[in-house]
């Protein structure tokens, strides 16, 4: 090869080297514009617990300082009941989610509903601490605050789980359980987790939910745990959102995943002693019916009501239909 040759080689490698820093610099730029963009359109700071409660805080709520926490709370129905039930909400979810169910029972029965550490408008705890034993000891504690000795203990999903995990630590005090779509064995039961929970599991991912949350996140999470997707309504994305962007309940949702993860005590479920309504969604893509089944028959004399149009909130979905169960489960007339 020639010297002119050779440098002629050489020029054409330049320029192809130098063509390809074009195509990366316009695709690097490219990038930095989907993200900027991304970032713009989803950008969603912290909200602070005073601008929330307009909306999301009208009577009867309450707030009460238990266990160094503002707890959000609604204590409805006659006072003179001697065995409130208490309900309890699950992840992501707040008191709200128990609307329907008040409304049919609260004429009767005493019903408190709370939104739980880390959730709702009660937002994150001091000390950072959401361990299964944790929120145990949080119900226990809203039940002394509210001078309740025995109560009828009721949780949809995350909430399932404390509830029973709470008649175990305190069986003289949760005289019977409600347990909907309840969380309990290991995450491999899951069908199809929606989108904000896996996010919020994920490492590094998760810390992007600080700063960013697409309503559209949002909007799939709600669907994908509805039997019937076009029952999401605009007001009921407005709450689930509103409640997302509380100050503080990104970082705990994170956290709850990482110190309260599903299935911990499920060896000891067969050990629950009272009597239990089991409450569930045919269509849950979280915890499908043979978990229902599974929970049947690990708890002795359980009673299984399948609503198979329905999803992984059926208390939400349908209150009108679910509380009938309810109500017989409590001797309550028709």
């Amino acid at each position: 090869m020639s010297l002119r040759s050779g440098y002629g080689c050489c020029r054409g490698n330049q320029r192809i080297l130098n063509g390809l820093l074009k195509v990366l610099a316009v695709l690097a730029a490219a990038l930095v514009v989907c993200v900027g963009g991304f970032v713009f359109v989803a950008w969603a700071p912290d909200r602070p617990v005073s601008e929330l409660k307009t909306r999301w805080a009208t009577p009867p709520s309450e707030f009460l300082e238990i266990a160094g926490m503002e707890v959000h709370l609604r204590d409805e129905g006659p006072r003179d009941d001697q065995l409130p039930l208490v309900l309890l909400h699950g992840t992501s979810s707040s008191l709200h989610t128990w609307d329907g169910w008040t409304r049919a029972l609260s004429g009767e029965r005493r019903v408190v509903r709370v939104d739980l550490p880390g959730f709702g408008l009660t937002g994150p705890r001091s000390d950072d601490v959401y361990t299964i034993d944790s929120y145990v000891r949080f119900v226990i504690a809203v039940l002394d605050e509210l001078g309740i000795g025995r109560c009828v203990l009721g949780g949809n999903s995350f909430g399932g789980e404390v509830s029973w995990a709470a008649s175990l630590a305190s069986p003289k005090r949760i005289v019977q359980l409600i347990l909907v779509d309840s969380a309990g064995y290991r995450d491999e039961q899951n069908i199809s987790r929606p989108i904000a929970f896996r996010v919020a599991a994920t490492p590094i991912l998760n810390r992007l939910m600080d700063f960013v949350l697409p309503r559209s996140m949002i909007v799939s999470s709600l669907r994908s745990v509805y039997g019937d997707p076009s029952k999401v309504t605009p007001e009921l994305i407005d709450r689930y959102f509103d409640i997302a962007v509380r100050e503080g309940n990104r970082g705990a949702l994170v956290e709850r995943y990482r110190q309260a993860p599903h299935g911990e005590l499920a060896h000891r479920i067969p050990e629950i002693t009272a009597p239990t309504l089991l409450i569930w969604g045919g269509r849950d893509r979280l915890f499908s019916t043979d978990v229902a089944k599974r929970f049947h028959g690990d708890i002795p004399g359980s009673e299984l009501v399948i609503f198979e149009d329905l999803g992984h909130v059926p208390q939400e979905e349908d209150p009108e239909r679910t509380v009938e169960p309810v109500r017989r489960f409590l001797g309550l007339r028709g």
